[in-house]
């Protein structure tokens, strides 16, 4: 078995992604991971590219893509924590990625599923993620099963040992999971992004300062301007 030493050793300095999005999807996305808009100055990107995604597809692939705008508009609300606006987009992401399963099951909408359902937790009750959370990585396996190279499902089971509170999360474990998504898995620039974050939220956590800076400039060579990855390269 390899060590863990030996996993991020086949790591590569810069890792390539190859977007498998339209192209007009992606200035909602940039908006959101950038972070230099506000979520008022995002609404209108989100309707018009909402609208491309209703008339230009149709079936599954415009359910799927409905999600994604609806989780991207959460993830913007959210940032600002205005919870109760991104709690109403994440639901519909997730009403939107359950009308897409029950036409065909994919791992893009297991995916779907599983992360409006992921930030849907960090805004609702106690009570709500008792009941639902475990449902996260659920939904994320299936998407898995489906396809064992779809990074952000891989991501969100990742995501388990990496963020959760101690003593639940696992470092070690986390680690080498991001390791085997770098190593195994189609990414998109988000993708990315978000393994490199993950690397440095755990040195940042490990109090590992050199590993974390490392880390954390390779996410903001991706995204210059995200404002929590600048927050955790303060902290190291």
């Amino acid at each position: 078995m390899k060590t863990l030493l030996g996993l991020l050793l086949l790591v590569p300095g810069v890792c390539a992604f190859s977007e498998t999005l339209p192209d007009w999807f992606i200035p909602l996305r940039e908006a959101v991971y950038e972070q230099k808009l506000t979520s008022g100055e995002i609404v209108p990107l989100y309707r018009e590219i909402s609208g491309i995604a209703n008339s230009s597809l149709s079936g599954t692939a415009r359910f799927l893509m409905l999600s994604r705008c609806e989780y991207m508009m959460g993830r913007a609300y959210l940032f600002e924590e205005k919870k109760q606006q991104a709690d109403s987009h994440f639901t519909e992401g997730m009403k939107f990625a359950e009308k897409a399963l029950e036409i065909q099951k994919s791992a893009e909408g297991w995916q779907m599923l599983a992360e409006n359902l992921s930030q849907a937790c960090s805004v609702r009750s106690t009570a709500f993620v008792m009941t639902n959370g475990l449902n996260v990585e659920k939904y994320s396996k299936n998407a898995v099963s489906i396809n064992s190279r779809n990074a952000a499902a891989r991501l969100m089971i990742a995501a388990r040992w990496v963020y959760a509170p101690a003593p639940l999360n696992n470092y070690k474990r986390g680690l080498e999971m991001l390791s085997a998504i770098i190593n195994e898995c189609d990414m998109d620039k988000d993708d990315l992004f978000n393994v490199y974050l993950g690397f440095g939220y755990v040195y940042t956590q490990q109090k590992n300062h050199d590993q974390a800076e490392q880390w954390l400039l390779k996410a903001l060579s991706v995204y210059p301007t995200n404002k929590f990855a600048k927050s955790l390269l303060v902290k190291k």
